[in-house]
């Protein structure tokens, strides 16, 4: 309790001196600089490149995409709508070098050919506006249905790719993620938004979003998700004889959201909640397979405060306190007949909370002319971390009655100070260092410096040199979280993961309609936090194993030109173990994409598909002979007849993925978008690597579904 109060006590202070710093004002300018920045085109066809884009995240101000210290993606409303993402998930996989898998739960996101099958994403940093959305417990990026934000409120993301702890500490490891939310002003009042598509899927919305005479700026809104999901999945590995193996109605989920938003003059208060039900069909962790009762419900909370101003003509000052909350609850039915158990069949529950409070502040300083300096210091409370596993009804066995396997209330805390200073040497070389220390109650000091140095010696050219190191520091659920004899056991002992990487890349524009990037890098992990089986028992634990090692080569070409917007990229990577050296399951070696849209009428009607391609991927099965430790180093692609009918060792094929959208606006009335998209056109047959709490090998993916969607602005 102590902690906490410090912690509020210091964001109290921190915002208290923002209010009462001498000089400081509010600056007109700066107003008008941002209004003009929020503001959309009127005409969607109109953009070229002739303006540089700026991006925050990457430096935690605003700069040009061409002159930040990493490679950037951005992702803007009008690409969501035309391409008709449906999910955070969605809108990531479409970018260059970025991955995503999906085993009928959750979506793992992959960047540089790295997916450990199992990992929660808690090697990317996820923020909404600059808050961190990865929980305190579990350390989640959520980007599927269980994301905080209804995509129809997302103004546009930022892809940072490579190492930032020297920004933002841990979870920053592969890359930062910021969803940048749309205000009050983009809506002007009210919008509803309904959608329905194949398996009963669903959703509805409804938004309220003005900026005032007075100066306030308030949105708030409302959506729900409902989908029957697939009506029946066939899992080989669970036939005992003909028609078995089969689920059917299994595959439900549901999600509810509620997000808001007020600001006035210097001040920005924003508050979410999302609550998401998923039905398990692929019985994890050995659970009683066509359970209907098996299933995990997520929910997620949070609450920010920020404060922006500019102190005089040369300083600016931020400061923020937030609230996070996660809640979880799964229920794993368990077959108990063999021993002795009554009832035979049990349900296991696992709940958990984690709630974090962190405060926040930072100075952007220009020394001179050519030299602009940025210095913070945070402070991070996660002052219940609570896991709590036990079975429902008290079932009584031999030994007596079953009760509960996990209790564990814990609580850990971080300080952090910051620095990151940007030299121009000259008109056209810039330095920009940066460095962050990070102390954590639970394994002491972590320091990550980043380095880059950008030159430019044309107007339309940059050449980037980057190295930076990067942290992640275990969680509460991988140290501490146990079931009894069930599947897992803690290790308390885990240390903290890191990586160190070398990139260079070179941005050419040509003219004000195309703009390419091509990048290589190489990093090295230490001590990766690894989910293996104890062969002894049988139980899954975590454990600092690995070293991996990857090379990998990205490019990426955008062309825009009388309304018709244009993408193409390709990734190249090989990741292995550094000590065995055989690649990492999951991990593609190479990742063709691309997308285009055509204005059909106007702007107001247009065409817009996608293509996206993984090569063959090794799963865990293909790492490890049946019946013997140990790597296979070689191993023949199957067909994709064999690797549906033969359940066992295999790798996961390659395959193609066609989407495509119609969309339109104001075309039957002012304020009327209508959208209408196939997802998988050619209905490819197409499957996901299992984790180790799968059964199942590979996990087979949707076929063609389809989407109609209407949203009405007055």
């Amino acid at each position: 309790m102590m902690s906490l109060v410090r912690t509020i006590a210091f964001a109290l202070a921190a915002v208290v001196c923002c209010f009462v710093a001498p000089g400081a004002a509010f600056c007109q300018d700066d107003e008008l600089l941002e209004e003009q920045a929020w503001e959309e085109p009127t005409d969607e066809g109109a953009l070229l490149f002739g303006d540089i884009p700026s991006v925050f995240s990457a430096s935690k101000y605003d700069q040009k995409v061409t002159e930040a210290p990493s490679l950037v993606s951005i992702v803007t409303a009008s690409e969501i709508r035309r391409y008709g993402y449906r999910t955070l998930a969605d809108i990531l996989q479409a970018l260059g070098g970025i991955y995503v898998g999906y085993d009928c739960n959750y979506h793992y996101l992959g960047m540089r050919g790295f997916l450990r099958p199992g990992d929660y994403n808690t090697r990317v940093l996820l923020l909404v506006d600059g808050h961190k959305t990865n929980d305190g417990l579990y350390d989640t990026a959520a980007i599927g249905t269980e994301f905080l934000l209804d995509v129809d409120m997302i103004e546009r993301v930022e892809v940072v790719r490579g190492p930032s702890s020297s920004l933002y500490g841990a979870n920053a490891f592969f890359g930062v993620i910021n969803v940048i939310t749309k205000r009050g002003r983009n809506f002007d009042g009210f919008e509803l938004s309904g959608a329905g598509g194949s398996q009963l899927t669903y959703k509805g919305r409804g938004t309220y979003g003005k900026r005032f005479s007075s100066g306030v700026e308030a949105l708030v809104s409302a959506s729900y998700y409902g989908s029957d999901g697939a009506d029946s999945l066939h899992f080989k590995e669970f036939d005992t004889g003909p028609g078995t193996g089969v689920v059917t109605g299994l595959d439900g989920d549901k999600a509810a959201r509620l997000f808001g938003s007020a600001s006035y003059r210097d001040v920005t208060f924003e508050g979410g909640f999302v609550t998401r039900d998923k039905e398990i069909p692929t019985a994890p962790w050995g659970f009683v397979f066509g359970d209907p009762r098996a299933g995990m419900v997520d929910t997620a909370y949070f609450a920010d405060l920020r404060y922006e101003t500019s102190l005089d003509t040369t300083t600016s000052l931020t400061a923020r306190i937030g609230y996070h909350g996660y809640v979880f609850e799964g229920d794993y039915p368990f077959d108990f007949s063999e021993d002795g158990v009554e009832p035979p069949v049990v349900v296991n529950r696992d709940e958990a909370w984690g709630d974090t409070i962190s405060a926040e502040t930072f100075v952007r300083r220009v020394l001179w002319e050519s030299n602009t300096a940025i210095v913070g210091l945070q402070y991070v409370e996660n002052f219940r971390l609570l896991q709590k596993n036990f079975y429902v009804g008290t079932p009584v066995g031999p030994d007596g009655p079953m009760g509960t396997q996990l209790d564990d209330d814990r609580d850990t805390h971080l300080y952090a100070a910051f620095i990151q200073d940007e030299w121009r040497i000259f008109s056209f070389l810039v330095l920009n260092a940066g460095a962050r220390y990070d102390h954590w109650s639970t394994f002491g000091g972590s320091f990550s410096p980043r380095v880059a140095l950008v030159a430019s010696p044309l107007d339309s050219t940059s050449i980037k040199l980057m190295y930076g190191q990067a942290f992640r520091a275990p969680n509460a659920y991988e140290m501490y979280y146990h079931d009894g004899p069930l599947t897992a056991k803690p290790n308390p002992d885990l240390g903290p993961e890191t990586i160190e990487t070398e990139e260079v890349a070179i941005e050419q524009r040509f003219g004000d309609t195309v703009r390419a990037s091509l990048s290589g890098y190489h990093y090295f992990i230490n001590d990766l936090i690894t989910q293996i089986e104890d062969p002894g028992d049988g139980l899954l634990q975590f454990a600092n194993l690995d070293e991996v090692e990857a090379w990998g080569t990205e490019a990426e070409l955008e062309a825009r030109w009388k309304g018709v917007e244009a993408r193409v990229a390709y990734a190249l990577q090989k990741a292995e173990h550094a000590t065995e050296g055989h690649e990492l399951a999951n991990s593609p070696r190479h990742m063709p994409k691309g997308g285009v849209s055509v204005p059909l009428w106007k702007d107001k009607v247009f065409l817009s598909a996608e293509a996206l391609y993984l090569s063959s991927r090794k799963t865990l099965d293909d790492l490890a002979t049946p019946g013997a430790a140990g790597p296979r180093f070689s191993r023949a692609v199957p067909s994709l007849s064999e690797l549906i009918e033969e359940p066992g060792p295999r790798s996961a094929p390659a395959f193609l993925l066609l989407n495509t959208t119609l969309y339109a606006q104001n075309v039957l009335l002012d304020g009327l978008q209508m959208s209408a998209g196939v997802y998988n056109l050619l209905d490819s047959t197409y499957v996901h690597p299992g984790a180790e709490e799968h059964e199942q090998d590979v996990i087979q993916q949707d076929g063609r579904l389809f989407r109609i969607k209407l949203t009405w602005a007055f």
